[in-house]
């Protein structure tokens, strides 16, 4: 039988690099946001596998909500270029702190107009922490403001990331064998 891991060609962050590198975020985190009204906004549904575990590791009180945005269509593996909010936070940013928590910044296409755009609803600040970056894609200029790990432009699943929502489950971030989005 195959499994999922089979489908990898090989790893590129493991699970304990991964939690080693969200406890040093949540420690950043907790300590630059320290008596502040912090807001994680996790952008679904990639996020929701870094943030359920920086949350956990941030140490002060905060609170959580998710969007959906989207730049990126079904099986696609390159950006589309538009972006489209679809589902909305519930939450009033109004003089809140906001840390959007992402999975990956990669062309940046997508946070250069989404970061604007809740700049618009008053918060104190948005800042962006996201677990993986390929700055080698990057189409716009926008940087992480806590990063995790530059990744080189290739195609990795898991740990949240997909590919026609598969993969996302894996515990590491592998590269994906191009055979199986090339086919």
């Amino acid at each position: 039988m195959t499994t999922l891991h089979d489908d990898i060609d090989h790893v590129l962050v493991t699970g304990e690099q991964l939690q080693a590198k969200v406890a040093e975020l949540g420690a950043a985190i907790s300590r630059d946001y320290a008596g502040k009204d912090l807001l994680l906004v996790s952008i679904l549904k990639g996020g929701v596998v870094f943030m359920a575990d920086l949350m956990r590791a941030v140490t002060i009180p905060c609170a959580i909500d998710f969007m959906v945005v989207s730049s990126y269509g079904g099986a696609n593996t390159e950006t589309t270029g538009l972006v489209k909010i679809i589902k909305d936070l519930d939450a009033d940013l109004t003089g809140r702190h906001v840390l959007l928590v992402e999975d990956i910044l990669d062309t940046g296409v997508t946070l250069s107009n989404l970061v604007p755009m809740l700049k618009l609803r008053n918060p104190s600040s948005v800042k962006l922490c996201t677990i993986l970056s390929k700055p080698s894609r990057r189409k716009a200029d926008i940087e992480p403001d806590y990063l995790g790990f530059e990744v080189p432009d290739e195609f990795v699943v898991g740990y949240g990331l997909d590919y026609d929502e598969k993969y996302r489950n894996l515990p590491y971030v592998g590269v994906l064998k191009p055979e199986i989005y090339n086919h």
